[in-house]
């Protein structure tokens, strides 16, 4: 156990104690309070002083309560009335310390005034005791001798010690310090050099600063590039000489930063940071243009440049636009001292810039005023505080300058009412940050004045029927209205294109096809279509900019209306024109000058608008456009045809990509208008024309609209399904064609090509080289052919360590048993054998194959050996054994022996040449030397001992007379006398009587290599047998002949950091979690038991525990305790596994620069030295380390992490055990302190940056204060934000903290930040999309579908996104950025309230938007874990889609879809919010399709028309429901699926993964999600309401309750499924089919979906047929349903608090006539069914109608006096009784009579149930959208009521089904195969026979 989990074990030991007897999981560490200090103190010295006195306790208890004292009262004097957070709890707690260790003292009094005489004393004690001046001497001469000693432990422990030591030092003079100034001088020297020589002890994040202090621990600062990069920041002539009263470090002299520092009143913990920032990104730049020379090592111009534009490039852009000069009057003119100093100043604005971050051109503005301000300062050369930072004698950057700026951003967020108010009522980051677009924004002056921006708006009205606002001010150049119309407004070129067509078409349909004149004349139509859909648009842009006319640039403003008289003067004469062309045709005898004038203005209108468009949107023609801005006229045209914004200029691509993807499209718009044109549209014309032709139809109900129109509503009721899927199927000829193309990008990247274990041996031995070609660039070059065998050997021995590795890290995640890993260890190749050795798994068994080949060969020699080399492992074995065999009897044989190997294997190689080996030796004899080799190696491999010494010399004579008597099949002449000198030896007993034993490392591996080669007989073809380490060495190996980058050494590799967010999520498991049992007695360790048993077993091997071991035994050690934590954690989605993960990058960061230390200049020099390929010690390695950290840098991101603490959480012990064990993480999080002001409790937000010290607490490296609560928008982007300025390099990977890494991957990440340096378009790479591999997919059906589902889109479908359409976006994670640009333009997400509620894809739209570029490389994946139970499933698409939905209303959207040529944004549109309008369109088509069949058959026409004409079976309808069913069921959407699986897995094995995914009804479950994401998409834009979901990252195991899932899926899937059922019954009854088959074909997918709907929640839940737990179910449905509730009840606690949840969406005027209007169509059912019924006949008038309401009101006052209200009525309950009982009474006598005495029939009354059902559901809702109308009338309580009925009603026709097949025990058996692995299965039922009556034994 390594000395940080030695540290911990005390604090775990507690803990965990503290678990088992329920006491809670965490306690204070033994002796104090330290690391509870609270933050509103803001002194971190008590801290450690309390630590240092926990400390030494037990060692002098006297100085620890002097230290404990003095930290009471520093605590004292810095908040004497305890008024900060939790100061009161804080100081009794230490109080209660101090008296503890009063008490144990023996009874006297206390002197203290000896206290620091005691500290004097206690301080010459502690040096004395531990040695100090030996310390130090004693780590260097470790580390001198080298870390390959073998030594590592005491190295560390030295370390340790040393830092410990020096620590409690530093703390006891600082003490002193502050406690007397009359300490001796003699002491005081030593306090002073002791202090010194703690320079690892002061808090550092990677640079300690400063350089030159002594340092050994950390070599970074030994770098020349880094000590170049800091020289650079020296304080230079030009800079004005700072105040004396300006401290600065004694330890280093001033620079840059010290200047800004003083100017500007920047934060000291900032300056700091971005000190750090600077010479980091100087280094490491300068450390790809060359290392600079020693001693004086300077910094390139070049790398100097290259920093500062990469750093101010959006300035530098945003001074262009705005047509300013920047601050350098020239750029050449700038000196490289001037750049660093204009770096330094942006980098420490945007530092401390907060949520001003957010605005990137507002910082530009910042920077642009006070580089100004600096400027002047250096013309002066005098040294003053800025006057825009400075008031009132104090200077401060953040006071003065961005907390105004934060005070209005933030007041506006307050106005959104927590993302309930519209978008347009308040100014997001967006609307705050466009202000800077324009010069207006120089209104602001500089200091800041206090204009109209800076207006704080008014508080909203709280009255939900007011339709505005309070007064604020307008938003800037776009308002997110909430409609539907933003579709068009976004898209309306792909929209005016598809109506085009389809009018085009179904004129040349109309017309047979015929292409004649009159067809053209029509085909002219389209000449109005455009122009007024054009209007439209116009007129769309007018109604959206409502809310910002105020405030936008009057230039925009005119445009937009410019543009709306242009199209409506436009679309007036091109329609007039038109109608009068066809008047005048239609005139006998006509002259066409109208027509003719037609033509003219179209050809014009035409040429023109394609002429713009050909400049404006083909990428070749971007030249000649910028040529024609010269015109004002071409200025003018672009100008009205585009606005023109800061973002989205120059969006276009190289012409060769713009070829490829219009390709693309072209193929697919071809395939979709030919399918719509011959399948869709043609068979509907005969049908049309018959239709139109009928008259006098009989209708069967009132009719109002059909008469004298050519019976139009049955003509919308055909052609409406036909248009909806003409508008829906082009995504699916974009899902096939896209997958198609996947597939085969995919094959030409080489992706599958190793997709099993049989493939990885086979090329193996092609390994080394690929792997050193593209993973390490150490090469060396051959010609002649032992040189080949020399470079494959020294191929070999560089990739052995890193296979090696891959191999150790395989095993230490429990994925391969202790013999897998030797055989697959490879050995190191460095010796002398003149072959490669390559490792035991390929080798095995070979040797005894070959023996019996020869043995039974009667065959020539080289037929002997043609066979043997077929397998060519089999020939690598044989000679691997021939060779080895020789070098070690060779090595222990002396004398004759040696003589008698060499003769023998001379006398081989003499019969090999002259090919007669079957004839000198008996082949058929091996099997004897094969065993007594063996027992010689056998012996060899044990401890060197007298008897193994002669056993050895026993075996090798024993070898000696096999192979002379019976081996040798001829006496050998030559060489006779040595000969005869041998079997004298022998005779005499001399021969072998002494052997050499093999000591030497490296004899000794070849010894026990052998050995195993000729024991092992079984094959290791399935080694490994874990499926995830199979997987992983495939994907692995695959990689290698990828097509990446090759690496450049570490040394001159981009750096980057990783960034992971977190909240509040599962660190580590704890026992108690592992342990606690659910309602079947299942535990998460038992069930992750069954599901990896291999792994559970090689775990309990690595921590040397019997496998039959009883589990309460592992119990009893607290190291087994916490390697048992971790073991299951690493299978969960948990914070614990992120980080192991990606800490993988540094360990092979560190591996590369340890094998890179060496480049040798030739293969034999590279060869001799067996340190090159040696591995001992790389992570203990100091310039390994420092390397490393200087390239990578790890920052979780714990927003709430200082509350944690506080709140003694056990999420904030298992991150600082997290820390403590990953010395390079870094936690940052934000710390609330509270501090007093003027007598009040002032809120202060701190952005904190932590890592672990030597003891286990937190080392608080920077403290940045925030202008304000940082969490404005939504919390992760906001948690990202904040945190973003500790992130380091190039490069910025963002992890979520459900994410895995391998090792093997990690090596690859050199190979991938190449990629921003190779060509990938026009454009260098902004973002690099990388894969993911779903590692959930294991834990049940759902996790597989979602797994499968997700795999295909981060695979096949980003793919073909990224190459060739160019539109891939950012997707969330685990993409790579480009860390300088996105932080200089915003962020790395977007994080407005609720708008960007999916804000990583906001990332992408913003690279793209500001000419960024976005690639997807494969070579190289990230593990990604996924929800896997169905309502955790639902709850995130539920997410993503509401997501969607806000993206449709976003500026981004809108611009992306304005700015895109036509193509790529078609390609966009279909890739995210087009895909989502297209599952939404699916469901609706089912929709129109059924309420079109509905009107027909309860209308009447449909029955009429039947008889007349058999229109209703077309081709047409048919093609459209077909094609929408194969759509609906997943077959399309399955492709890329299926596609992917071939390419991956192979054609048989991705089959028969497609039939198993069927056989679980995959297509329920993909028909279920189809309704989740068209619900949530669709209720965002019509009401908003998306919110984050924490869907839970669990194992779900547990059964879910029926009223869970009723309450998450009744609004979404059972109103609408049940609504589905209804009109298809209705259709049933009323239709007019033929026959049951064509009833069926017409409505098997409405069925299919509508109970897909119903039933997949409890189809798919655990346990979902067991009768007990469905009785169980039922009991707690009723106590939901009727239990009232009341103020404070939770919806999952009450029926009526859920219902009020449910309809919060509906807040706003327009949202509530929308839900009015959607709610009608459940009166048609009424309206139709009543004259369907057999009392009133053949009645059409509408007094039936009006009879049918007043039955339906009967109906409502009987259940009115039904439900009467028990509370009110306590005087009345014999006459409330009597009433209900009366009622009753007659309302049955009334049915009776009617039914005896009238044609009402019993079909009516079921009939009439089934027209009132749907009108109450409509009234329910209608009066849900109006509840403060309802309220007011005194009707809310009745609504309720019904509500609740309704409820019940549905519950029960979902309910009673499900407990039917309860009744079944096999249901239940065959749902749990269904969902669970079959291991899983088995335990499952073990338990239950174990828990026998009791399930619940366990809780």
């Amino acid at each position: 156990m390594s000395r940080a989990e030695e540290l911990w074990e005390r604090l775990v030991r507690a803990a965990l104690r503290r678990e088992r007897f329920g006491m809670g999981s965490v306690g204070h560490p033994a002796g104090g309070i330290a690391g509870y200090v609270p933050s509103s103190l803001n002194n971190r010295d008590i801290d450690t002083i309390l630590r240092v006195a926990d400390e030494i306790q037990d060692e002098e208890p006297n100085v620890a309560r002097i230290l404990c004292e003095h930290a009471y009262s520093l605590a004292q004097n810095l908040d004497p009335n305890s008024e900060g957070r939790g100061v009161l709890q804080f100081k009794t707690g230490l109080m209660s310390v101090i008296k503890q260790k009063l008490a144990k003292r023996e009874v006297g009094t206390i002197d203290r005034s000896q206290d620091v005489a005691r500290l004097l004393e206690f301080y010459r004690l502690y040096r004395e005791k531990n040695n100090v001046d030996k310390l130090r001497e004693e780590e260097m001469m470790l580390r001198e001798s080298g870390v390959f000693s073998g030594n590592l432990g005491e190295l560390e422990r030295k370390t340790l010690k040393r830092k410990r030591v020096f620590g409690t030092l530093r703390v006891l003079g600082m003490v002193l310090e502050q406690l007397t100034e009359e300490i001796p001088a003699e002491l005081k020297r030593v306090i002073e050099s002791d202090a010194a020589m703690t320079e690892d002890l002061i808090a550092y994040n990677i640079i300690p600063f400063p350089l030159d202090a002594p340092t050994i621990t950390n070599a970074t600062v030994s770098f020349p590039e880094v000590r170049a990069a800091v020289l650079a920041l020296k304080h230079y002539r030009s800079l004005p000489k700072l105040p004396s009263d300006f401290s600065i470090p004694e330890t280093r002299s001033p620079d840059l930063m010290d200047f800004l520092h003083y100017v500007f009143g920047f934060q000291k913990d900032n300056v700091s940071n971005q000190r750090e920032h600077v010479v980091l990104l100087l280094a490491n730049e300068q450390s790809r243009h060359g290392i600079p020379e020693e001693p004086e090592p300077k910094l390139d111009e070049a790398a100097v440049q290259k920093v500062f534009l990469k750093s101010l490039d959006n300035y530098i852009k945003w001074c262009n636009y705005l047509c300013i000069q920047p601050v350098w009057s020239s750029l050449e003119a700038v000196s490289k001292e001037k750049k660093v100093l204009f770096v330094s100043l942006y980098f420490l604005i945007w530092g401390e810039a907060a949520n001003i971050r957010f605005l990137p051109e507002c910082l530009c503005y910042i920077f642009h005023h006070m580089a100004r301000e600096m400027d002047e300062a250096l013309r002066q050369q005098i040294a003053q505080p800025a006057n825009s930072c400075s008031k009132d004698g104090v200077v401060s950057f953040l006071d003065q300058v961005i907390t105004p700026l934060y005070d209005v951003v933030a007041a506006e967020a307050a106005n959104n009412e927590n993302g309930r108010a519209p978008h347009s009522a308040w100014r997001n980051y967006d609307d705050f940050n466009e202000y800077f677009w324009s010069l207006h924004c120089f209104d602001l002056s500089w200091p800041w004045r206090k204009t109209s921006f800076f207006q704080k708006p008014e508080p909203r009205s709280k009255n939900p029927l007011k339709l505005g606002g309070g007064q604020h001010r307008g938003k800037t150049s776009f308002v997110e209205h909430r409609t539907f119309f933003h579709l068009y407004h976004s898209f309306h070129r792909l929209w005016i294109f598809l109506v085009m067509m389809f009018q085009g078409l179904t004129i040349i349909a109309f017309n047979n096809g015929h292409l004649n004149a009159k067809t053209l004349r029509e085909v002219l139509s389209l000449g109005p279509t455009f122009v007024v859909m054009k209007f439209t648009e116009s007129v769309l842009d007018v109604i959206m900019m409502y809310g910002a006319y105020s405030t936008t640039r009057r230039l925009a403003v005119s445009r937009i209306f410019l543009r709306f008289i242009w199209f409506g003067v436009a679309s007036v004469v091109v329609s007039f024109l038109y109608v009068r062309a066809l008047q005048e045709e239609s005139k006998p005898n006509s002259n066409s000058v109208v027509f003719r004038l037609y033509l003219i203005v179209i050809g014009i209108y035409g040429g023109i608008h394609f002429f713009i468009s050909f400049l404006m949107r083909i990428p070749a023609c971007h030249r000649l456009t910028e040529l024609c801005d010269q015109f004002s006229l071409i200025r003018f045209i672009k100008w009205m045809r585009q606005e023109r914004y800061y973002v989205g200029r120059g969006m276009y691509e190289r012409t060769t990509d713009f070829i490829k993807y219009m390709i693309f499209w072209l193929i697919i718009l071809s395939g979709k208008f030919a399918f719509a044109y011959f399948f869709q549209i043609k068979p509907l014309v005969k049908p049309t024309r018959t239709v139109i032709a009928m008259d006098n139809i009989e209708y069967s109900w009132h009719d109002f609209v059909s008469r004298n129109n050519h019976n139009a509503l049955t003509v919308v009721s055909l052609w409406a399904p036909v248009i909806a899927m003409y508008l829906l199927d082009i995504y699916i000829f974009y899902t096939v064609l896209s997958a198609v193309w996947g597939f085969l990008l995919g094959a030409r990247d080489r992706l599958g090509e190793i997709r099993s274990l049989d493939a990885v041996q086979k090329l193996f031995e092609e390994f080394p080289e690929a792997f050193m070609k593209r993973l390490h660039p150490v090469r060396a070059s051959a010609s002649s052919s032992s040189e080949v065998v020399e470079k494959s050997k020294f191929d070999a021995a560089r990739f052995s360590p890193f296979w090696n590795e891959i191999i150790k890290n395989l095993r230490e995640e429990d994925y391969l048993t202790n013999f897998e890993m030797e055989l697959l260890f490879m050995p190191k190749n460095t010796g002398k054998l003149p072959l490669v050795q390559w490792p035991l798994f390929l080798l095995a068994s070979k040797i005894f194959l070959a023996k019996d080949i020869a043995a039974e060969s009667r065959d020539s020699q080289d037929e002997l050996w043609e066979r043997i080399s077929r397998d060519e492992y089999m020939k690598y074995a044989v000679q691997e054994c021939y060779y080895a065999l020789r070098y070690i009897l060779t090595a222990i044989l002396e004398a004759e022996g040696r003589t008698w190997v060499e003769r023998i294997y001379e006398g081989i190689e003499a019969s090999i040449t002259k090919k007669t080996i079957s004839d000198d030796f008996q082949l058929n004899k091996l099997q004897l030397v094969i065993s007594r080799v063996t027992a010689l190696l056998g012996i060899l491999n044990q401890a060197e001992k007298p008897e193994h010494e002669k056993g050895a010399v026993k075996a090798v004579q024993d070898l000696y007379d096999v192979v002379r008597h019976d081996v040798l099949a001829i006496y050998l002449r030559e060489h006779s006398d040595q000969w005869q000198s041998i079997l004298k030896a022998r005779t005499e007993g001399r021969l072998f009587a002494k052997l050499n034993w093999p000591r030497d490392p490296e004899l000794k591996a070849q010894v026990k290599r052998l050995y195993s080669l000729l024991t092992i007989k079984d094959s290791a073809s399935n080694v490994p047998k874990n499926l995830e380490a199979r997987r992983r060495l495939e994907f692995f190996t695959n990689s290698l002949f990828m097509d990446m980058p090759p690496a450049r050494p570490v040394q001159e590799m981009l750096s980057f950091s990783v960034f992971t967010p977190y909240y509040s999520e599962i660190v580590l498991y704890s026992m108690n979690e592992l342990l606690k049992k659910n309602e079947d007695g299942i535990s998460i360790l038992f069930y992750l038991q069954k599901i990896y048993p291999d792994e559970w077993k090689n775990f309990l091997a690595r921590i040397g525990r019997d496998e039959n071991a009883a589990e309460t035994e592992l119990y009893d050690s607290p190291s087994d305790i916490l390697e048992l934590r971790f073991w299951a954690s690493y299978r969960g989605q948990t914070l614990a596994r992120t980080v192991r993960g990606m800490m993988y990058y540094r360990k092979a960061l560190m591996l590369q620069t340890y094998l890179e230390r060496e480049n040798a200049g030739d293969t034999e020099a590279a060869l001799s030295r067996l340190e090159t390929t040696d591995t001992q010690g790389y992570e203990l390695s100091p310039e390994a380390r420092a390397r490393a950290d200087l390239k990578f840098t790890y920052v979780v991101t714990c927003q709430i992490y200082g509350r944690q603490k506080e709140e003694q959480k056990p999420e904030a012990t298992d991150i600082a055990l997290l820390m403590q064990r990953n010395e390079a993480l870094r936690v940052a999080f934000i710390d609330v302190v509270e501090t007093l002001k003027d007598g009040k409790v002032h809120t202060e937000y701190y952005s904190k940056l932590v890592k672990a010290d030597i003891n286990g607490k937190d080392k608080e490296i920077y403290a940045i204060k925030l202008p304000g609560d940082p969490k404005l928008g939504e919390g992760k982007p906001e948690n990202q934000n904040h945190a973003i300025v500790f992130t380091r390099g190039n490069a910025v990977q963002t992890i979520d903290m459900n994410q895995d890494n391998y090792f093997e991957e990690a090596l690859k990440v050199r190979n991938l930040l190449e990629e921003f340096d190779r060509d990938h378009g026009i454009r260098p790479p902004t973002i690099l999309g990388v894969r993911e591999h779903v590692f959930t997919g294991s834990v049940s059906s759902l996790a597989s579908f979602m797994s499968n589902q997700e795999s295909s889109f981060v695979t096949l479908g980003q793919r073909v996104l990224a190459t060739p359409l160019k539109v891939r976006m950012h997707y969330g994670h685990p993409d790579v950025f480009d860390r300088v640009f996105h932080i200089t333009r915003g962020g790395i997400s977007k994080a407005s309230r609720i708008i960007n509620i999916s804000e990583d894809i906001y990332a992408g739209f913003n690279s793209t938007l500001r000419q960024g570029n976005i690639t997807h490389h494969e070579y190289i994946q990230v593990g990604k874990g996924r929800d896997v139970g169905l309502n955790q499933i639902a709850l995130f698409e539920g997410k993503v889609a509401g997501g969607n939905g806000e993206q449709v209303l976003s500026r981004d959207v809108y611009r992306l879809g304005q700015l895109f040529d036509f193509f790529r944004m078609m390609s966009f549109y279909f890739t995210t919010v087009g895909f989502y309008f297209c599952t939404m369109l699916t469901v609706l088509t089912i929709y129109i399709f059924l309420y079109g069949r509905a009107y027909l058959a309860l209308s009447g026409v449909g029955e009429t028309m039947q008889e007349r004409a058999r229109i209703m079976d077309n081709a047409a309808l048919e093609a459209a429901l077909n094609t929408q069913f194969l759509f609906q069921i997943g077959i399309f959407s399955a492709v890329p699926m299926v596609l992917g699986f071939i390419l991956e897995q192979g054609f048989l094995r991705a089959i028969v993964s497609f039939i198993t995914m069927q056989l679980q009804l995959c297509t329920v479950f993909f028909t279920f999600s189809l309704g989740t994401r068209t619900h949530y998409f669709g209720r965002t834009i019509l009401h908003g309401g998306a919110r984050y979901q924490a869907t839970g990252r669990g194992f779900v195991v547990r059964h879910i309750k029926f009223s869970e899932n009723y309450r998450l899926y009744s609004r979404s899937h059972f109103v609408k499924g049940l609504e589905v059922v209804l009109l298809l019954v209705v259709y049933l009854a009323y239709g007019y089919n033929d026959s049951a088959l064509s009833y069926i074909l017409l409505s098997i997918s409405s069925w299919f979906m509508a109970l897909s709907w119903l039933f997949a929640p409890y189809l798919f839940n655990p346990s979902g047929f067991e009768w007990q737990k469905i009785v169980e179910d039922f009991r707690d449905w009723t106590n939901w349903l009727f239990y009232r509730g009341g103020i404070g009840v939770k919806g999952e606690e009450s029926w009526e608090a859920w219902w009020d949840e449910e309809m919060a969406h509906i807040r706003t005027m327009r949202g509530r006539i929308f839900e009015t209007i959607l709610s009608l169509r459940f009166f048609l059912f009424q309206y139709g069914i009543v004259y369907k019924l057999n009392v009133q006949g053949t009645n059409t008038s509408l007094t039936v109608y009006g009879f049918s309401w007043v039955v339906l009101a009967v109906l409502i006052i009987l259940f009115k006096v039904f439900t009467f209200s028990q509370k009110m009525s306590v005087n009345f309950q014999l006459l409330l009784r009597f009433i209900q009982g009366v009622s009753f009474m007659i309302a049955i006598a009334g049915v009776a009579v009617a039914v005896a005495l009238t044609d009402l029939s019993i079909p009516d009354i079921f009939a009439s149930i089934l027209a009132f059902v749907p009108t109450g559901w409509g009234i329910l809702s209608i009066a849900a959208a109006w509840k403060p109308l309802v309220k007011k009338t005194g009707l809310w309580k009745s609504v309720r009521s019904m509500a609740r009925l309704y409820d019940a009603g549905m519950g029960m026709i979902i309910f009673v089904p499900v407990a039917f097949f309860s009744w079944f025990p096999f249901v239940s058996t065959f749902q749990t195969r269904l969902m669970f692995n079959q291991a899983f299965s088995r335990g499952l039922e073990i338990s239950l026979i174990l828990a026998g009556n009791n399930p619940n034994t366990g809780l």
